[in-house]
């Protein structure tokens, strides 16, 4: 009896797991894959203007991965998981510029463009294939669609990574009078480009024209563990993430490669 108890016990187990992957396997890719990410709704702000949109913004705190860069030698990388869901009614351009400050050893790091970077980032962060990670340069390629009311539910998450090589080892190796991203334990990462708002201000001395401010969204960061450390869990969020008005050092990024420019526009 105690042995036709422990069988039946152990045919519902499985049901209940079958049920589970079932259950799993028909939500959306959205929907999947939602453990440890924060969501930044959008916000306005005292300096916005009349007709000023902005994105909302997902993502999961920055992680190391170790990989080839070509010309470059086997590298540790960090790099950034998001997703963009556009709640303005209209299809919005999306030009990410993805700027890592750091804090306790002062430096400022530019998301790049490393194809083979981001796809050992695709076969780590989407195993299954079904969430279509871009990179910068192609997000900067598309509209993104619009999620109305009756997708509330399930919005339409646009899937993208930035990355930072941010060693200071050259082909001679690293230079120790160098500091570099392993080196930093607190930093900010800020991104422009998810809303339409900008103000000028006065510059800071005369005969120097005005400085623009862009909307950018502030995400605060410290880091524990070993230098060398890829433990994701060793990168922890402070919390909040804040929306400013920000200057920022260069206009444009990915975009500048003629060949590139050549490129058919994407589609989500």
């Amino acid at each position: 009896m105690f042995a036709r108890a422990s069988l039946g016990c152990r045919w519902w187990g499985l049901l209940f797991i079958a049920g589970l992957t079932l259950l799993f396997a028909h939500l959306p890719a959205s929907s999947q894959f939602t453990f440890n990410e924060r969501e930044v709704k959008s916000a306005p702000s005292k300096l916005d203007k009349a007709g000023v949109w902005a994105l909302d913004f997902r993502f999961k705190e920055p992680r190391l991965i170790k990989a080839n860069v070509p010309g470059r030698g086997t590298r540790i990388l960090w790099y950034m998981w998001y997703q963009v869901v556009n709640r303005t009614g209209e299809p919005r351009d999306f030009n990410p510029i993805f700027e890592l400050v750091t804090l306790d050893s002062p430096g400022v790091f530019m998301d790049e463009y490393l194809p083979t970077v981001v796809e050992e980032i695709r076969r780590r962060e989407d195993t299954a294939g079904i969430q279509d990670i871009h990179d910068s340069y192609a997000m900067s390629r598309m509209k993104i669609p619009p999620s109305k009311a009756a997708d509330e539910a399930y919005p339409r998450y646009i899937t993208g990574v930035a990355v930072w090589d941010g060693s200071a080892a050259d082909a001679k190796g690293r230079d120790p009078n160098v500091k570099d991203l392993s080196d930093c334990t607190r930093f900010s990462i800020f991104v422009r480009g998810l809303s339409n708002g900008y103000v000028l201000v006065d510059p800071p001395a005369p005969g120097l024209p005005p400085i623009t401010r862009y909307k950018t969204l502030q995400m605060n960061f410290k880091r524990q563990g070993e230098r060398f450390s890829v433990d994701a869990r060793d990168i922890v969020f402070e919390p909040p993430a804040e929306w400013i008005y920000r200057a920022a050092g260069r206009n444009r990024i990915l975009a500048t490669d003629k060949e590139k420019e050549k490129e058919p526009a994407k589609k989500p």
